[in-house]
């Protein structure tokens, strides 16, 4: 990350949904699933984006892929020779995607969905091969061959279909297909969350090899703490369509300053029983807002326990707060909360 220039960078990222209704297809609401995301990420790094069900997070990673096409913001992405400047791939019109779309892919979440049924596991892996023409005749399943074994499958394996596999062979077989490509960036989108725990820890190791091994850049959609504890160099931790911090990895599980982030953190259970007994849980009150009408102000005032009138009326800027760790609270730049509260 000694590059000072982002491999990606989104900026007021939005993407919304009309919803419609009647026989005569009224539109007559909007859902803001994305709503003003800002956020960078180097190149070898791995940014965790972490957050509730219904956050935004996995629509945040679609429309940086451009599988849905953002209602606003910017997604730039730096030249691979370093010439030129960024590509805003949210501009591009569709025919001029295929490339960029071959520097981005994505691990889906479900490995039962995500493959052809039809297709065996090397036809898999080698369309993203074929579409891009990155090799040719022969030198394709050998390539095919190569991706499953640098991804801990067996070779021999080629001709079988997904339904012959478990889950997490069949996450390998999406894996190797993601980097059939030979990516700049992968979007994990809860590559583990439908997988058993005890395969779960075998998928992130195989994640973090491969990133050192080939210099891969991950974003990390989950919304496990301590599976994104594990991999991420930094955290951004989504609100309802907003980020309300990002850190360090290390540094938000020490100090974390968004009180969102706070009761994200005392739900992880800590594997020390004397540590965990003397542990206060946050428990946050109320229900999660619908993103088809967001609250005023910060979108987390309804459920916070320090909120105050400034949290009803303005929207917080994300707070430099120093050495990378940016929080979006009133508290942060006004700690007394307008002399409302006690410190």
């Amino acid at each position: 990350m000694s590059d000072p220039t982002p491999l990606l960078q989104v900026e007021n990222l939005k993407m919304h949904f009309p919803v419609f209704a009647g026989a005569f297809r009224k539109h007559v609401a909007t859902v803001h699933a994305v709503d003003g995301v800002d956020f960078s990420v180097h190149a070898g790094e791995t940014l965790g984006l972490v957050g509730e069900s219904g956050c935004g997070k996995s629509t945040t990673g679609r429309a940086i892929l451009q599988l849905y096409r953002p209602t606003a913001g910017s997604v730039r992405l730096a030249p691979r020779e370093g010439t030129s400047e960024p590509v805003d791939v949210a501009t591009l019109p569709e025919r001029d995607l295929k490339p960029m779309r071959r520097r981005m892919q994505m691990i889906f979440q479900d490995p039962f969905a995500s493959l052809n049924p039809r297709l065996t596991v090397g036809d898999t892996i080698a369309e993203p091969i074929r579409v891009h023409r990155l090799r040719t005749g022969p030198a394709v399943m050998e390539r095919v061959r190569e991706l499953m074994e640098l991804c801990g499958l067996n070779a021999r394996f080629v001709r079988r279909y997904p339904h012959e596999f478990s889950g997490g062979q069949r996450q390998r077989i999406g894996i190797a297909r993601a980097l059939a490509a030979e990516p700049d960036l992968i979007v994990c989108d809860e590559p583990i969350s439908a997988l058993d725990v005890s395969i779960q820890a075998q998928i992130l190791n195989l994640m973090v090899d491969l990133q050192k091994r080939l210099g891969l850049t991950y974003i990390f959609i989950a919304h496990d703490l301590s599976a994104v504890r594990h991999i991420s160099d930094r955290i951004a931790v989504m609100y309802l369509g907003r980020i309300v911090e990002i850190a360090p990895a290390k540094e938000l599980y020490r100090k974390p300053s968004h009180p969102y982030t706070q009761a994200l953190i005392s739900a992880v259970p800590i594997p020390d029983p004397a540590i965990e007994s003397t542990r206060e849980r946050i428990v946050l009150t109320g229900d999660l807002p619908s993103p088809q009408n967001p609250p005023t102000g910060c979108r987390f005032h309804t459920r916070c326990p320090y909120a105050w009138d400034r949290c009803r009326k303005e929207v917080p800027p994300l707070h430099d707060l120093g050495g990378g760790h940016q929080a979006a609270c009133h508290l942060v730049d006004d700690p007394t909360g307008g002399g409302q509260r006690e410190v």
